[in-house]
């Protein structure tokens, strides 16, 4: 599905990223790491935001790494941002049709990706027509992952999905990916290790720019590194 090859990054002269490898297939897979490991450079070169020195991004056997960034979402790939960046005087339902209201074949889809969205989150269903920004810090963090689900993704990438939730709301979140994964792959970065472990197939270590350990979320989860740096073990 989504493959990174090799990938190296510069900031000027600083290297970022240095020969990264990794792939997301009909799964969902975590990217961990301290702050400035690297995390935002990747999905930003993903994206297209930033162009790499080398290396590639394949995402179904087409290469993204020369296409603009609204080629890119339209090839398939859909993001929640940390901070959510709704519109907050529209309504839910209005927030959610901006997410597919320039990509062709989910404007299609409307209603069939509307009942996707609603059988996720079925809150969202309830308060169509309540302002996006009058609603809870979780509430949010749904319509914004309802917004992007509704572009009909290949890879939803959601970028620390528990930032700013309080510990229940986190929970919520992350036993919805367990739903979400059924029917797109997905790629989660996060600091809160422990419940992310909980909801992935596979996961990535990322250091320094670099991937330190790769394995699947049940050998993280007893690994000795991760435990003492990640998990406060």
């Amino acid at each position: 599905m989504l493959e990174v090859k090799n990938l190296n990054v510069f900031y000027g002269k600083l290297q970022i990223l240095w020969d990264l490898s990794i792939n997301v297939g009909d799964e969902s897979v975590g990217l961990f790491g301290p702050n400035g490991a690297g995390k935002t450079t990747l999905i930003n070169t993903i994206l297209g935001l930033v162009k790499p020195v080398s290396g590639e991004i394949v995402l179904d056997g087409e290469s993204l790494v020369k296409m603009e960034t609204d080629k890119i979402i339209k090839h398939g790939i859909a993001i929640v941002p940390q901070d959510r960046e709704l519109f907050p005087f529209m309504t839910v339902e209005e927030n959610l049709r901006t997410g597919n209201a320039y990509i062709a074949r989910a404007r299609k889809k409307y209603q069939e990706r509307l009942d996707f969205v609603f059988e996720i989150f079925p809150v969202l269903k309830e308060r169509l027509n309540q302002a996006a920004g009058s609603m809870s810090g979780g509430q949010q963090r749904m319509v914004a992952i309802g917004r992007a689900l509704m572009s009909d993704p290949k890879v939803l990438i959601l970028d620390e999905p528990s930032g700013g939730l309080q510990p229940s709301l986190v929970t919520e979140v992350f036993h919805r990916l367990k739903d979400l994964k059924k029917s797109v792959s997905v790629l989660v970065t996060e600091q809160n290790v422990r419940q992310a472990l909980k909801a992935i197939d596979r996961g990535y270590i990322l250091e320094n720019g670099k991937i330190a350990m790769a394995d699947t979320a049940d050998n993280l989860a007893g690994n000795d590194h991760i435990r003492k740096s990640y998990l406060g073990i």
